[in-house]
């Protein structure tokens, strides 16, 4: 292994190393081992410091026990953190891309989101992933995907990563109005929805949610979505580009990310306090 700076790429490889060592509950100390190095490196490498050979890539997916498809993935991510590569736009083609997200998301010490016509993933309640779900069922993809329970399920399962009591990052979100009172799946999915939201508003003060009124001026970020991970002292913002069909696209370069902030900060601005924004969600949620 080579000591580097920590890429978009080689981030994403250490996070999904750290996801299958922890699958199987080995230890760093363990991994280490296996590689005839010190805990140190295996460290740098699930922090996304460090470079791993080939050869010793294998040896770590021998021990988690990685074959197939997921292997080959995993492989491709080495080669890809193994290249010299500039800042940039990075479009993440490879299979499970979803999980990879996850990852990078569990991993930021803040999280800012903004979405049109859509309620963030991370607030969503059970019964409205299931109905957003059944929209794009046969249309985004086929009907008989074997993803689809998945898709369900690595919802639930982010929520469960962040949402926990006493987590302690950042979360700012904004949700425009035509998102609270559209048409998803049933009236009794968007109350539940609704209730839901109200919940996590008074369960966890920390979490910041603020509504963007339909009426508002100075939005930036009109008919689109985006995510900006920050990670403290650990590497610069990286900014997602929330796709509707296609591959998830990451800007990592500082002054995408920063652009994209300042969009997020303008749209958060004009949007309702937290306070008028759970008064509006109760209003809504009583018509």
């Amino acid at each position: 292994m080579g000591h580097a700076r920590p890429t978009f790429e080689r981030r994403q490889l250490g996070l999904v190393l750290r996801r299958l060592r922890e699958r199987t509950g080995m230890t760093q100390q363990a991994s280490a081992e296996v590689l005839g190095k010190v805990r140190s490196r295996i460290v740098q490498l699930e922090d996304g410091s460090a470079t791993a050979s080939m050869e010793d890539l294998d040896k770590l997916l021998d021990c988690y026990n990685v074959t197939g498809d997921e292997r080959t993935t995993v492989v491709e991510l080495g080669q890809q953190a193994r290249r010299r590569q500039k800042r940039r736009v990075h479009v993440d083609n490879l299979p499970d891309a979803y999980r990879r997200f996850a990852d990078l998301e569990a991993s930021a010490s803040e999280i800012n989101c903004f979405e049109t016509g859509v309620i963030p993933g991370l607030l969503q309640s059970e019964g409205y992933i299931q109905a957003l779900l059944a929209e794009a069922d046969g249309v985004l993809w086929s009907a008989d995907d074997s993803q689809g329970e998945d898709r369900s399920v690595y919802r639930l399962d982010r929520q469960s990563r962040l949402l926990g009591e006493g987590d302690r990052r950042i979360m700012r979100f904004v949700v425009t109005e035509d998102a609270l009172r559209a048409n998803m799946g049933a009236p009794e999915v968007m109350r539940e929805q609704l209730t839901h939201l109200l919940a996590l508003i008074d369960k966890m003060p920390d979490l910041n949610i603020r509504v963007l009124q339909a009426d508002s001026y100075g939005n930036p970020l009109r008919g689109s979505g985006l995510t900006i991970f920050g990670f403290g002292e650990r590497g610069t913002p990286i900014g997602y580009s929330s796709p509707v069909f296609g591959p998830s696209t990451y800007y990592d370069g500082e002054p995408e990310a920063t652009a994209m902030l300042r969009a997020f900060y303008r749209s958060w601005e004009a949007a309702l306090s937290r306070e008028a924004s759970r008064r509006l969600i109760q209003h809504i949620a009583k018509e």
